[in-house]
């Protein structure tokens, strides 16, 4: 028989084994939760809806946003559910579900950051060919790409994974379906799978961080050339959200898959986990709207008009 037909469920660790911590835990990421959808609708919105804010840099911000929701939500409703329910089990189709939506966001998250980084380079090092250059059609690829790519990519992951025997291992050590703590479940041979996770995941965190290094040191070499001190500040305070965003981020994944293997705990997996899954979607909205001078008129121009009296 086969022993995937009878696995149909999985039971998640969830984050803590103290009883009494949950009810704290449920409030505190509900808090976090709520805050962090609350902030990247708004943003959706906000860059959707305001005239003055249909370039290609508030383009990449709507889409960053709708990925910080996007992963965010395959994680927190779940993980909030099981904060509450008496036994932390996901159905075995949602585990698989949930991987492949997390895999996707993240690392079209990364991509999309490359690109932003991208479109600073041009605004900064090329600004009269900046409108050419970041065409609406260059905006659109530069989404598309990342998109594509991270579904291709999630799919065999999640699919290599599930498609292999789990021999009624079920209990994943972890607060959502990882692949990480899902491959040692496993108990075929699972070399092919981590060799494929191994070298993408370098490929994903090197080469859109390399976009980021490159673009950020010509855009610094662009700025010091700068004669107008007007000039220097507007360039720095255009880079400095997305720049903070970028460090925050890598600083995070690199914490959690550059350690070494003698220190690796499944752990520091879930404060790491914790960290890009639910507060990072939480600081980007707040990054963007309290650093930004035109994200914060825009809001200044809707509460105006939601506050202007009747004729």
């Amino acid at each position: 028989m086969n022993h995937i037909d009878l696995l149909t469920e999985f039971i998640l660790m969830g984050i803590t084994d103290h009883p009494e911590l949950q009810a704290l835990f449920f409030g505190l990421f509900l808090i976090i939760y709520t805050v962090s959808v609350v902030g990247n609708l708004g943003m959706i919105i906000l860059t959707k809806v305001d005239s003055r804010l249909q370039t290609p840099m508030y383009f990449f911000l709507r889409h960053l946003a709708f990925i910080d929701l996007g992963y965010s939500s395959a994680v927190a409703p779940k993980m909030l559910v099981n904060f509450v329910a008496d036994q932390n089990t996901i159905p075995y189709n949602w585990c698989a579900t949930q991987l492949a939506f997390f895999i996707l966001f993240i690392i079209s998250e990364l991509f999309i950051l490359s690109a932003m980084a991208y479109d600073r380079y041009v605004a900064i090092c090329n600004p009269l060919l900046y409108t050419i250059v970041m065409s609406q059609r260059a905006c659109w690829v530069l989404v598309a790409i990342p998109y594509v790519y991270s579904s291709s990519l999630s799919l065999i992951i999640t699919i290599k994974i599930f498609m292999a025997s789990f021999c009624g291992h079920n209990v994943i050590r972890h607060f959502y379906c990882d692949n990480l703590p899902l491959l040692t479940l496993l108990c075929s041979s699972t070399r092919d799978i981590e060799l494929i996770i191994l070298i993408f995941s370098a490929f994903n965190l090197i080469s859109s961080l390399l976009i980021v290094l490159v673009s950020y040191i010509l855009i610094l070499m662009a700025i010091l050339r700068m004669n107008s001190t007007e000039g220097r500040h507007k360039a720095f305070s255009t880079c400095g959200s997305h720049l903070t965003v970028v460090v925050v981020l890598y600083v995070t994944l690199f914490f959690m898959y550059v350690q070494p293997k003698s220190s690796h705990s499944f752990d520091t997996d879930k404060i790491a986990s914790i960290f890009y899954t639910l507060i990072i979607p939480m600081l980007n909205p707040m990054i963007y709207s309290l650093r930004n001078k035109e994200v914060k008129d825009a809001l200044h121009r809707i509460w105006k008009n939601l506050h202007k009296p009747p004729m």
